[in-house]
């Protein structure tokens, strides 16, 4: 696998190549610019030159000597249209000068070297049948440039150094709070300890992100503490029954020495235990689940869940009548666990209603809605009836294990519900899930 580099140094790389590319495009435009400025000032030269001898009478020509000696203002020589040269200043004629003598072509600007020295020519019509050839040298507008193109790049590579250097103490700063989050992210993963915290210092993204951070590690920090809760609790619930089905076994290790009585007695305890143990193991797996979608929610009829599951409970609470009031109510939900947690409801209804009681269950409104006649709940215990292994003080002599509630809160939240208890005046305790 190719290594990266640092996000630091990337960060200054980037910068860097941003500002080459817009240094190159500047120097490149500010020589261009520069260079055209400098061969219009030539070629304006050359025209005002050409418009001078245009002035001053064929007769009173002063030749103005060889242009391999001349630098300013130009050199110039006359071109008859038979390719005749007067005042010769060793300007090359070629067919072009003679076309611009003769009349067949315009005034042109060309290139030439003239004793090792480059020139910039104009050649113009001077009168009828004859053109006029002037020059200056360029080779001090080439120095020039040239200065000019060295200044340019040195400038440039300044700016690209000093982008640089500038991008890394930038991205240093800047990433001090990310090298902050990687220092605590290091610290959880070799301590796993989510209690560490990072300072947060400002409104920008990398607080934000900071806080968020923090945020996750308190909510893991939660999970964690929850999922210990649980395993304590779990245990405590468990070592119960464990506890009666080794003295149980044991005692059947000695069966020969019990009567026929007492091993049925003993059967009979081991098969209570065991569904004791294997109800309070499939509410575990089931609240270990967590509120995670395991099953495809789908379009279902609520009242129909609720009649289906009302007969289910009343068959095994035969002594317990369950009065149903629903309406027709359409939700989206998983049917596996809102069955579960509407048995749960039912059941636990049906465990605290005396013999001969009745359980009254509506649905109106997305709000199904369980009142049994039990003892009901104390007021203080009200919010932690839905609390993992929370038993009240009149279910401790009941079989169950304090997770149905537990269980009813967390399909509640999967599916946007909410759920609460409360003690009404006439008695009892009356249970509420509401949907949205």
């Amino acid at each position: 696998m190719r290594r990266r580099w640092p996000l630091r140094a990337r960060i200054a790389v980037t910068g860097a190549l941003a500002v080459a590319l817009t240094s190159t495009a500047m120097a490149v435009t500010a020589y261009l610019l520069f260079a055209g400025e400098l061969h219009r000032s030539t070629d304006l030269g050359l025209q005002r030159e050409v418009t001078r001898l245009k002035r001053v009478a064929l007769d009173a020509w002063i030749p103005a000597g060889p242009c391999e000696f001349i630098t300013a203002p130009a050199c110039a020589q006359k071109v008859t249209a038979d390719g005749r040269i007067t005042d010769d200043a060793g300007l090359p004629v070629t067919e072009e000068t003679r076309a611009v003598a003769a009349g067949r072509r315009t005034a042109f600007f060309s290139a030439a070297t003239i004793g090792g020295h480059p020139v910039r020519m104009l050649t113009s019509p001077l009168a009828e049948g004859v053109a006029v050839q002037v020059a200056v040298r360029s080779d001090r507008t080439d120095d020039s440039l040239t200065r000019i193109g060295w200044a340019l790049i040195g400038a440039g590579l300044v700016g690209v150094a000093v982008a640089a250097a500038a991008g890394y103490l930038v991205a240093r700063t800047g990433l001090r709070p990310v090298a902050a989050l990687t220092e605590a992210a290091e610290l959880v993963a070799a301590n796993r300890d989510p209690q560490a915290r990072i300072e947060v210092d400002g409104a920008d993204e990398l607080a934000r992100l900071s806080a968020g951070f923090n945020t996750m590690l308190a909510e893991l920090d939660a999970a964690l503490a929850a999922q210990r809760q649980l395993v304590a609790d779990a245990s405590h619930e468990l070592r119960t029954p464990l506890t009666g089905l080794r003295a149980n076994i044991d005692l059947l290790r000695r069966a020969d020495q019990l009567t026929q009585t007492q091993r049925g007695d003993v059967l009979t305890a081991l098969h209570t235990q065991a569904t004791r143990l294997t109800g309070l193991v499939t509410d575990l797996i089931e609240l270990a689940r967590g509120e995670e979608a395991a099953d495809p929610a789908e379009e279902l009829r609520l009242d129909l869940l609720v009649e289906h599951v009302a007969a289910e409970v009343g068959a095994h609470w035969p002594r317990t009548a369950f009065c149903l009031d629903l309406d027709p109510t359409a939700i989206t939900g998983q049917p596996g666990r809102l069955a579960r947690a509407v048995r749960n409801l039912l059941d636990n209804a049906g465990k605290f209603s005396p013999p001969g009681g009745i359980v009254r269950v509506s649905l109106h409104d997305k709000e199904l809605r369980v009142l049994d006649q039990g003892p009901g709940i104390p007021a203080a215990d009200l919010d932690l009836v839905f609390e993992r292994f929370y038993r009240s003080p009149a279910a401790r002599s009941l079989p169950g294990s304090g997770l149905g509630l537990a269980i009813v809160g967390q399909v509640a939240r999967a599916h946007g519900a909410t759920v609460s208890a409360e003690s009404p005046e006439g008695g009892g305790t009356l249970l509420r899930m509401r949907f949205n």
